[in-house]
């Protein structure tokens, strides 16, 4: 099976992005061929400073290779690197309508936020179908939030194929994620626009810094405490081994067990799974060419693959003359 996801370089990663998406793409890869792309182009978006969005660009690369990501296992490219996602993001936009695009929920949730509504922003639900129509996916792993964007692509699909009568571009499945939601400091979800997250290769001081800063309520250290309705168990439970997990919850009702301890713990298991990570991530980033050769030679079998999807699209709708003089 073909797996595709992207990921935007449009801030530092954080536990969220780990738990949520970065470790089901790494288990993915030991038995199926994945395509995973850092998605510079969506996060023109929200980042316009180059020097910024080269930095971010990198640092996605480094942290996927830091936490598994097996170069021969699977490609890890740039979006920006494969230019004919762009020109099959403007062959779906002439078969896709507007009403489509303005039923996009992350649209109206953006607007929603008083964000501007450049066509960047409308457009975004037609370069994330060109990224996933591109390489003939199968399965493209999402949460929850995002199916609609999968059901969307599958509808452009449909649109060109239909237009053109053709069998031209291949329907993808979405494959849920395990649902996990993931808190942030302040009990909502954690994400960068919150400003709540915990990034996954800060220093050791200031992430234990950050989790001893989770906010709580003040029940007594030795009153009973319900840990389903405490931020810091919530983020504990998603890092320890099951057996911990319910001897905690257990101290949690019986009580005598302080929020400060519990946080205490959760930064000793953070350092336990990320640390090796960090380190290897140290070494990566002292070594920039083979970070380089890394993403050219993921782009180089990126682009073999929407070589030949662009192949059929163009017979299709009457470009292959054009297609033949590049």
């Amino acid at each position: 099976m073909r797996v595709l996801s992207g990921i935007q370089s449009s801030g530092k990663l954080h536990l969220g992005n780990y738990l949520g998406a970065i470790r089901q793409h790494i288990e993915l890869q030991h038995d199926n061929e994945c395509f995973f792309f850092i998605a510079n182009y969506h996060a023109l978006t929200t980042v316009q400073d180059a020097r910024r969005q080269l930095m971010l660009t990198r640092d996605v690369a480094l942290d996927y290779l830091a936490l598994g990501l097996e170069p021969a296992k699977a490609a890890l490219f740039r979006q920006s690197d494969v230019r004919e996602v762009c020109e099959l993001a403007w062959i779906l936009s002439t078969v896709t309508g507007r009403g489509l695009l303005e039923r996009a929920h992350s649209y109206k949730d953006k607007i929603a936020k008083g964000i501007m509504p450049t066509m960047g922003l409308m457009n975004y639900p037609i370069l994330m179908a060109a990224d996933i129509l591109i390489y003939d996916s199968d399965i493209v792993p999402v949460g929850s939030d995002q199916v609609q964007h999968i059901e969307m692509t599958q509808d452009m699909a449909g649109y060109f194929n239909n237009t053109y009568n053709c069998t031209a571009l291949k329907r993808p499945e979405a494959r849920l994620n395990e649902a996990f939601i993931v808190p942030g400091l302040d009990g909502q979800k954690m994400s960068k626009s919150y400003g709540n997250t915990i990034d996954l290769f800060d220093t050791p001081k200031n992430t234990r810094k950050r989790i001893m800063s989770i906010k709580t309520d003040s029940t007594p250290v030795a009153g009973p405490k319900d840990p389903e309705r405490c931020n810091v168990f919530a983020m504990f439970k998603l890092m320890a081994p099951p057996e911990e997990v319910e001897e905690t919850a257990a101290a949690y009702r019986k009580g005598g067990l302080g929020y400060g301890t519990v946080k205490q713990r959760l930064a000793e298991l953070y350092e336990e799974h990320f640390g090796p990570a960090r380190a290897r991530r140290a070494e990566l980033e002292a070594d920039p060419d083979r970070v380089e050769d890394i993403l050219a030679d993921g782009a180089k079998q990126a682009r073999a693959a929407a070589a030949q999807v662009m192949a059929r699209v163009r017979e299709a709708c009457g470009l292959a003359n054009v297609g033949s003089r590049r």
